[in-house]
């Protein structure tokens, strides 16, 4: 097995009963979630941030896996925090995004709730009519990472992005956007105005198909796409704690008035 890059590591904490489990992007790896895990830890609550298969390695690893690995990675996951905590919360960015709103889909009353930041539900019209028969001919293309407003950060993931690897996060957006109207959980969503790789269309997407009733958009407005490393992204930790502890506070006993 290749080694992992330094800061590529997956993050596991053990806290409260309640438990949190972070998805990153597509070529990313938990780099660029660790803030937001470490923010969430800090405050007690129990933290999974996985490295998913292919991932936080080099390129070539990414080209050996598919949609359904990286999913099995998170659904495995989501297992173990379901075994251990009372209430588990879903979170992602870009992809980790579509893998968190996928297990709440999929997993009904498991999942108390989910957070997404620019999550991705479309793979670019051009490049996708390509794919099928372009990875065939061309190996890999310029990656996507680094679109962060913020001077002095980067973003530990990919230069290059492999055409296969591409063509299964086209076909798991397919997925992903089928699976939408079964989301029935508390949503909180958080966008960037200025989004390099993912277009607001996205949300806007997310927001329209599932059936979540209790809904919460946030615009962050100076932050690219990987605003979990950029300007905004002490609001995404604060807000999503927020989000959190408010659906996890235990309910009020109701008590039944006895006859007088």
């Amino acid at each position: 097995m290749p080694p992992i890059l330094p800061g590529a590591e997956p993050f596991h904490r053990d806290g409260s009963t309640t438990g949190v489990l972070l998805c990153h992007g597509f070529t990313g790896s938990p780099q660029s979630l660790r803030p937001w895990a470490e923010y969430l830890a800090g405050r007690g609550l129990t933290v999974s941030l996985p490295l998913l298969p292919g991932h936080g390695t080099r390129w070539e690893d990414l080209e050996q896996t598919s949609w359904e690995d990286w999913y099995a990675t998170v659904d495995r996951e989501l297992r173990v925090l379901s075994e251990r905590c009372e209430r588990v919360f879903v979170c992602g960015l870009s992809m980790g995004g579509a893998l968190a709103l996928r297990l709440a889909a999929r997993h009904g009353d498991v999942v108390s709730g989910v957070v997404v930041v620019n999550p991705a539900a479309t793979f670019p019209r051009a490049e996708g009519y390509a794919l099928p028969l372009g990875r065939f001919l061309l190996r890999s293309v310029k990656g996507i990472t680094d679109d962060i407003a913020k001077e002095g950060r980067h973003e530990l993931g990919y230069a290059r992005v492999p055409t296969r690897a591409a063509y299964a996060m086209r076909n798991f957006c397919r997925v992903v956007r089928s699976d939408l109207p079964q989301v029935t959980q508390p949503l909180l969503l958080l966008r960037s105005r200025t989004d390099h790789v993912v277009p607001p269309s996205d949300s806007a997407l997310v927001l329209g198909r599932v059936s979540s009733t209790d809904v919460t958009e946030t615009v962050l407005e100076r932050s690219f796409h990987v605003a979990t490393l950029d300007h905004d992204a002490e609001r995404i930790f604060a807000d999503s704690y927020g989000f959190i502890t408010r659906l996890a506070a235990p309910r009020p006993a109701v008590h039944e008035k006895g006859l007088q």
